[in-house]
């Protein structure tokens, strides 16, 4: 799965004001990912605010994020979330022309089990066709994917082929590394574990703040996949300030907000999403400034 390695980055959906859809932004914003050298992209992830879009309009920005890239680069589609049949007739359903793989988030607020996880992907591995890549968020979702049960997947199913951890363990990571199968990948989830992540095994990072500074977060991982980690150290800290802000109010209002500031769109979110505060703003548009 070489399409998955190195820089990822998971779209933002814009909005327009009346809180439809802004396609227009949606374009800009994916020609901007490839001019700036982001490997390859992934619509709909949860940065994506799926919680709050119909069946319909997911369709629509599948589509249209696949007409815009038009085979450039990979793609991957966001489909997951807490009730297991439901996210397995979406996959069913789900037209895998121009996708190279399924993001798909552990079950979040259910706080299943273990085996209840497992069971889970079971079911959403066997209703793929296109290869899946696991996604443990605890931070969001409420419960954390061990080790053991990541391993358990990657041995059982040769169609789940990834992981994107962002559980912030090292512990954990490095469990993953040294017992999965060969071919079995490891990607960050979390921008800042990014170069320390690449360090011990992993291929690359889906990254957040990549919506706005591609050219950085894919340089970053070019530099790490190298093992050139002096000239990635830089980029890494120069990254660090911009992404805790992004984070200091939910996601994705901040980075939202910096796109805004760097002219892709509005930073309208759905509920129960707000915009970020005026304080949070003040912050962002100094760091803008200083990057």
């Amino acid at each position: 799965m070489t399409e998955i390695q190195g820089a990822g980055v998971a779209l933002v959906t814009p909005f327009n004001a009346d809180g439809s859809v802004d396609f227009e932004t949606l374009g800009n914003l994916i020609e901007f990912q490839i001019e700036e050298g982001m490997n390859y992209l992934v619509s709909l992830g949860t940065t994506g605010e799926i919680a709050t879009l119909s069946s319909e309009e997911k369709k629509k920005i599948w589509k249209f994020t696949k007409d815009k890239v038009n085979s450039r680069i990979p793609l991957v589609a966001g489909i997951g979330g807490n009730h297991t049949q439901e996210i397995v007739e979406a996959i069913k359903n789900f037209d895998t022309d121009g996708y190279c793989a399924i993001l798909s988030v552990s079950p979040y607020y259910n706080k299943p089990t273990q085996e209840g996880i497992y069971q889970h992907y079971k079911a959403v591995a066997e209703a793929s066709k296109l290869p899946v890549i696991l996604y443990n968020v605890p931070g969001r979702t409420g419960s954390n994917m061990t080790a053991q049960t990541t391993l358990r997947l990657a041995n059982d199913f040769e169609n789940i082929v990834a992981i994107k951890e962002a559980s912030g363990n090292f512990a954990q990571f490095s469990e993953i590394l040294r017992d999965k199968p060969a071919d079995f990948l490891l990607i960050s989830g979390d921008d800042p574990a990014t170069l320390p992540m690449m360090a011990l095994g992993a291929v690359g990072i889906i990254s957040v703040i990549g919506n706005a500074y591609p050219k950085y977060v894919s340089t970053l991982a070019r530099l790490c996949a190298e093992g050139n980690y002096v000239e990635a150290r830089p980029i890494h800290n120069k990254l660090l300030q911009i992404t805790d802000l992004c984070f200091v109010e939910s996601n994705p209002c901040g980075v939202k907000y910096i796109l805004q500031e760097l002219g892709f769109g509005k930073d309208y979110v759905r509920l129960p999403l707000v915009p970020i505060s005026s304080n949070t703003q003040q912050k962002i548009k100094e760091e803008i400034v200083n990057l």
